[in-house]
Formats: structure tokens, sequence, C-alpha cells
């Protein structure tokens, strides 16, 4: 809510909080007890306060996206140690060098992508990051290619982490809660594009995969950026074959090698009807 959406005579509770900070000093005033709970923060982050956590992390994004008109989003998952191929000699392992191509192509469906979003005004096809280094960089950087904008879902890490900076300053968020933040992720989902990552990366995929799965979510078009990557790290074929998942399941995704190969099957998802996902060795 803004000073133009309120509607009631009261004074505004940000009035109270600043008038609180210029009181006079007194045993009474320093005590915790007098600060206004909502201005506490010793009081809300209580272990007792955890409901009231979650919410908020759940309201303020939710607020300021639709305050700034976003109504869907295109996400990128990925590695944050995937280098810019212009570092890539950088990069720990010669794996991790091999993989910057991908940084490209993460910049490139971005830049796609937002040149869309840009036809609309920034309402649909939004894209969407972690918000950090590597893929999510990538992702942001590309948007920023096209003159467009872009969100970040940051989070706060013992060992990192500025937001990078190609995220739109007013579309940039930090959590606190991964739960939340992946809720974010999703609830205005269009599409999804997954590239190479670690845990983090399978984290986010498989919970959209379980969703979709399980009914809890309708069906987006989802892209597996690198076919030799994600045939290689997990054996699809094997959970189909064992029946841990059904073989129609991996309908659910695609692989894809290159930005305009992504962007096509987006267009083409409805039509995909019941062809499967390709897995090498069918």
């Amino acid at each position: 809510m803004n000073d133009a959406t309120r509607a009631h005579p009261f004074r505004h509770s940000d009035q109270d909080r600043k008038a609180s900070h210029h009181i006079p000093d007194t045993a009474q005033t320093r005590s915790p007890a007098y600060r206004l709970a909502f201005d506490d923060g010793d009081f809300l982050c209580r272990d007792e306060l955890r409901p009231i956590r979650l919410q908020l992390e759940l309201l303020k994004p939710e607020m300021m996206m639709a305050e700034y008109g976003v109504e869907s989003t295109v996400v990128l998952f990925g590695g944050a140690r995937i280098p810019d191929p212009a570092h890539k000699d950088k990069a720990r392992t010669k794996t991790l060098a091999d993989l910057s191509k991908y940084y490209d192509e993460a910049r490139e469906f971005a830049r796609l992508m937002t040149l869309r979003a840009k036809k609309n005004g920034h309402r649909e096809d939004v894209i969407v990051t972690g918000g950090g280094p590597g893929v999510m960089e990538a992702g942001n950087r590309g948007a920023a290619d096209a003159g467009g904008v872009s969100i970040g879902l940051n989070i706060v890490l013992p060992h990192e982490q500025a937001p990078n900076e190609y995220v739109t300053p007013d579309l940039c968020f930090n959590f606190h809660y991964f739960a939340i933040r992946k809720m974010h992720f999703l609830m205005r989902a269009k599409a999804l594009a997954a590239f190479p990552g670690g845990f983090g990366t399978l984290d986010e995929l498989f919970e959209c995969l379980t969703l979709i799965q399980t009914g809890r979510m309708e069906q987006i078009p989802i892209l597996l950026f690198g076919r030799d990557f994600w045939k290689t790290i997990i054996n699809w074929d094997a959970l189909a074959d064992a029946g841990t998942i059904s073989a129609e399941d991996l309908n659910l995704f695609r692989f894809v090698d290159t930005a305009q190969e992504a962007v096509d099957h987006i267009d083409n998802w409805e039509n995909a009807g019941e062809k499967r996902a390709e897995i090498p060795g069918r």
C-alpha cells in the first residue's frame, strides 16, 4: 500500500515510527519494551515471530512486483560458478570453463525474451533470476542488453553475496527463507530455463517438476540447457524404467543447447502434444 491507496483517516504508522526515534532519553524509553513492535528488529527476529517473517517475505516482493506491473515471468536457474567466457581462464575447473558457453546462451535467451517483454510494457515474460553471479548474472545482463527490466531474487548466504549489477534496482529483492524465495520464482512463471548448476539449481528444478507432476502447478515449458550435462548427471531413463516416475513424466521438459532452440520450444510447447522429451539412448 502507498499513500495514494490509503483509505483511512488515521495517523500513518510511519509517522509514529519516525517520531519514536526522537523522544526524550530516559530509562523507560531506552528499554526494549518501549519500542514500537513493528519497529523492533530484536522482537521481529524472535522464534515466535517466524510466521510473521514468512508472511512479510511473501508479501513484500508480491506487492512491489504487482505495483511495478509484472504479471508473468520467465525463470532462469543455473550455476553461480559458471563464468563469463571472457574470464573462463579463471574458472576453478576445466569443466566450468567449458560450460562458460552457457553464460552466453543464458544472456542471449534473456535478451530474446526481454525484447518480447518490452512490447507489452514489461508486464509479461519478465526475466527473473536468483540475482547472483554466473548464469544468474547472464540472465539479468541479457535483459539489460535488450534495454529491458529484470528481477533478482537474492538470498542472504554466509559467504556471499551482493546482487549482480544488471538486476533492475526496483525489482531486486533479498530473502532469508529459501522456501518463500522459491515460491516467488514460480508464482508468476510462464516458462523455466535451467542451465548447468549445482545443488541449488537441482533443488529449484526438481521442486518445479514435482509440483507439475503432482498437479500442484499448471504445466509450463521447462527447458534444460545442455543435453550432455543433464544426461550425464541424471539418468532420466533409469527413473522411468524403475517405475519411480512414469514414462510420461519425461514429457515435462525438453533438452536444448541454444537460446533460439529454447524460444522455439516455448512458442510450440502447446503443439508438442504427446511427443516425448528427447532422451539419448531411446
